[in-house]
């Protein structure tokens, strides 16, 4: 009763005001734009009626939560109009805009501008909006195309009779997927902002955010984007820029759009439904992707940016971390322990307390003494092992004493002040001032990459995880402090956490090869991916493992990404599903959060329902902060270890499917982690789901993300599936509903789709022991009795195998009672000491009489028959024979 009087007070207060409360006082806003398709004119804080009106726009309050007051008026006198004809290219064509009147939001108005639109392929779209006058900054990030006609593309570009709106329409079907009025377009020399309505609320992407939903919420939410040093926060931007969404239309047809632009930027949703993009440098260079799948949208996605990498299959499986390990006797202890529960594991990362007083290139001699040889030791044990760089290096050591920074110093590497000769110094984990490499510039790889080389030979690792490259700097810019100047302090800056471009980073005035800090801020991290992804394969003459922290468009293709310094809490457990959805759309599929969280102690239920759920994400780690506890899984003790084990052999049973599904990502595009509505996009019930996800189009994992739950909530798509546990047909009254599954604190519920085929192998303790094991496979017919799969397999870690062409791939084809094998490539030597040794059937209707492989016939003894339609069926049979089994 408190609060509603209170509410009630609140109203009269505004309506004294002036205010305009809910529908009934929009009525008193002569002329108001409907709430829904209001446009904020003061995007930055502090708006007033006064400093409103100033400006030309509209002041009428509201009671819808987050809706500007200040808008544009439906007849504003701001933006752009045509000037002249549409001019003809040979890539599509070209028009210039006129800045319609005097009035600006922040100063610096550019006129004339050009919108130029490029048809790169048929189902990609380039259009970007310039100025023809003065090169600004562009991302380096070359997306072209083969060029098309007008004709050939399934677009079609056009401005309205009245040239007062740029669309883009789907030829097929005449959906609006683009929609620009041009009197909301602003291109100031600090501040750019457009706007386009969307054909629905099924909006997905934007990053990187710690966003509590996969499909956004409309109700004018508004997320800024410039790479942060900061623990994953509600609204708040973090460690990487990605300016990707998609939209599912309302015929469910799927389109993506990419904002190539590495400035400072925000991005607001609005329920009209409408996006308005902000950036406060650059251009406006857009990509719009067809689709019409929404796997579509992605293979069209990194076609354009980059394909994602061909991970190593070591580094799929379980990996153990922890900043404070302290020294190398706890790391033993905590190895011990691990081997001694017989829980998989593969990969020991390196956090910086190995380091020497946390100084790159170095190991602690004292606490960490012997850890070359216990490296040698753990891949005596077929273990691999992961080190940890930092972006900035001390420069108050001794002369002489610390080659990184002296050989820096020479090659002139480091970002500088505005002055562009001097160094900018700033703070981090080294001890004294430090200095930070500038990735953009050639001589500074060439510095990198001499010191991962010299590196590789005191401790010998097999991938380089590289932190903190947002850049963090522990001060707000560095020494003496930032100068005042439109540079730094810009007249608008974007919806970002502090509202400020320097807080824990550098100054935007600093200078780096490619210009100012202020335009390429955000592609520090993306800089230095790529050099490492080469010099760690010229280091191990493997192929690659590069952990970055920091990520922009593209930085998938030589990369992976965790989600950041979370915590030890149920609400990260759960938006850790999210956020590995949201980087499987960005192009960047080897993907996962740290288990158990980083920050905080966890609790033995929290810790454990997280190992369960993050066995199953693409990359694999539990790792946490120093000063708390320790949470791997053999730490909890024997029961904690059991569930554990038994969960990540599941995981290493599956191998052999994820591994295909990279191999797919890497040549298709494809995702490895897709959301029900990726693959039931027609079913309006998918599109909200956001606590299960598929590995590829067929497993489907459903987690529990509450404390003290015994069962989860699944909803089943229209679909035949499977219990992963006992192979039994889940009910058909569970189809298009959501059904309670019982999940005991030993289980995840698991479940695989019908119509699919899914390789297997037997598990062990680490890949190197698996990949010898015999294979199998799982097959679960849909509804026709129909199911196909492949599998994909080479040596694990040699650079290039694909494009070299030593690999094994087999595809996998049930029907009609029958399974085929067709061998598309066998041009890896190792799959020849293989085998299959166990066929899994889910769903059969009738108990087979007889079994044949490849003509010869199977004793009744080699098969078992269940009443609920599974069958097991054992053989022998070598990986590179192509089988031809028949069940009569």
């Amino acid at each position: 009763m408190a609060r509603m009087r209170s509410l009630c007070f609140l109203a009269i207060v505004l309506a004294a005001l002036g205010g305009c409360l809910g529908s009934s006082r929009d009525a008193q806003c002569p002329g108001a734009v409907a709430v829904k398709k209001r446009i904020d004119c003061h995007p930055q804080p502090g708006a007033s009626q006064e400093a409103c009106e100033a400006r030309g726009c509209t002041w009428c309050s509201t009671d819808v939560p987050n809706a500007p007051w200040c808008f544009f008026p439906e007849d504003s006198p701001y933006g752009y109009s045509r000037a002249g004809n549409i001019e003809k290219t040979d890539k599509g064509w070209r028009v210039t805009l006129n800045k319609r009147q005097s009035l600006s939001l922040f100063g610096n108005d550019i006129s004339p501008i050009v919108l130029e639109a490029e048809f790169q392929t048929k189902d990609r779209l380039r259009f970007r909006l310039y100025d023809p006058n003065k090169q600004r900054f562009e991302v380096p990030l070359k997306i072209e195309g083969p060029g098309v006609t007008a004709e050939e593309a399934n677009y079609e570009v056009e401005f309205s009779e009245d040239s007062t709106h740029f669309t883009v329409k789907r030829k097929s079907t005449g959906t609006v997927l683009w929609d620009s009025p041009l009197v909301d377009l602003f291109f100031s020399n600090q501040f750019l902002q457009i706007t386009t309505t969307v054909p629905s609320t099924s909006v997905y992407g934007f990053g990187e955010h710690e966003h509590p939903t996969f499909k956004h919420n409309m109700d004018f939410s508004t997320y800024g984007m410039y790479a942060r040093d900061q623990a994953p926060t509600s609204f708040a931007n973090l460690y990487g820029v990605h300016p990707f969404y998609m939209c599912v239309e309302p015929d469910s047809n799927a389109h993506g759009v990419l904002l190539l632009n590495s400035n400072a930027q925000d991005v607001t949703l609005s329920p009209n439904p409408s996006l308005t993009f902000r950036t406060i440098g650059g251009i406006f260079d857009f990509y719009l992707f067809l689709g019409p799948t929404p796997e579509n949208v992605i293979q069209q996605y990194t076609e354009a940016i980059g394909r994602p990498h061909m991970p190593a299959y070591w580094s799929l499986g379980f990996q153990l971390s922890r900043w404070g390990y302290g020294s190398l006797d706890v790391l033993k202890q905590t190895v011990d322990r691990m081997h001694r529960y017989d829980i998989p594991y593969d990969v020991q990362h390196l956090d910086i307390d190995y380091m020497e007083r946390r100084l790159d290139f170095t190991y602690d001699k004292v606490n960490f003494a012997g850890l070359p040889e216990y490296i040698q030791e753990l891949k005596k044990k077929g273990m691999h092992n992961i080190v940890i760089l930092d972006p900035f290096i001390t420069k108050d050591e001794e002369p002489g004493t610390y080659k990184p920074y002296d050989l820096g110093q020479e090659m002139g590497v480091w970002v500088n002040n505005s002055d562009g000769v001097t160094p900018a110094v700033g703070q981090a984990w080294p001890p004294g001032d430090s200095v930070f490499p500038d990735y953009t510039n050639p001589r500074t790889v060439e510095w990198w990459t001499q010191l991962c080389l010299e590196f590789k030979d005191v401790l010998d690792y097999d991938g380089i995880w590289i932190d903190m490259n947002e850049p963090s700097n522990f001060l707000r810019g560095q020494y003496p402090g930032c100068a005042d100047n439109e540079i730094n302090n810009p007249p608008y800056i974007p919806s970002i956490s502090d509202r400020s471009l320097s807080q824990k980073t550098l100054c935007p005035d600093s200078k780096t090869y490619l210009g100012e800090h202020y335009n390429t801020h955000s592609l520090f991290g993306w800089s230095q991916t790529e050099p490492t992804f080469n010099v760690v394969q010229q280091a191990t003459g493997k192929r690659a493992f590069v952990l970055s922290r920091s990520t922009f468009v593209g930085s998938g293709k030589h990369g992976a990404h965790w989600l950041g310094d979370n915590f030890s809490q149920w609400k990260d457990l759960r938006r850790s599903i999210i956020g590995i959805l949201e980087f499987n759309l960005f192009g960047i599929p080897y993907i996962g959060a740290d288990i158990c969280g980083f920050n905080y102690n966890t609790t033995y239920e929290l810790c454990l329902r997280w190992m369960q759920l993050g066995s199953f994400y693409p990359f694999s780690r539990n790792h946490n902060a120093e000063g708390n506890s320790e949470q791997d899984p053999a730490v909890f003790g024997d029961e904690f270890a059991r569930i554990s084990r038994a969960t990540l052999l599941i995981r290493y049973s599956l191998l052999p499917y994820l591994y295909t599904l990279f191999y797919e990502s890497h040549v298709h595009g494809n995702t490895v982690v897709r959301s029900l509505m990726h693959e039931f996009t027609s079913d309006q019930q998918t599109h909200g789901i956001d606590t299960a996800f598929l590995w590829g189009p067929a497993f489907m994992i459903a987690p529990v993300l509450d404390e003290g739950a015994r069962s989860v909530d699944v909803y089943f798509p229209d679909a035949e599936w499977f219990d992963y546990y006992t192979g039994l047909k889940v009910p058909s009254a569970w189809k298009k509903n959501y059904s309670t599954v019982s999940a005991p604190l030993s289980k995840i519920p698991l479940f695989i789709r019908g119509g699919y085929i899914l390789p297997e192998q037997a598990p062990a303790t680490t890949t190197t022991k698996s990949r010898l094991n015999p294979f199998g496979l799982i097959i679960a017919l849909d509804e026709q009795g129909e199911a196909s799969g492949s599998l994909f397999w080479d040596d694990g870690d040699s650079i290039d195998t694909i494009e070299n062409e030593n690999y094994f791939l087999a595809k996998y084809t049930f029907s009609k009672g029958n399974l085929k094998t067709e061998i598309l490539k066998n041009g890896y030597p190792g799959a020849d000491t293989l085998k299959y040794n166990n066929i899994t059937i889910l769903g059969l209707k009738l108990r087979p009489q007889a079994v044949t492989l490849n003509g010869r016939s199977i004793h009744g003894d080699a098969f078992s028959f269940e009443m609920s339609g599974k069958l097991t069926l054992r053989i022998s049979a070598p990986l590179t024979q192509e089988l031809n089994i028949k069940f009569y």
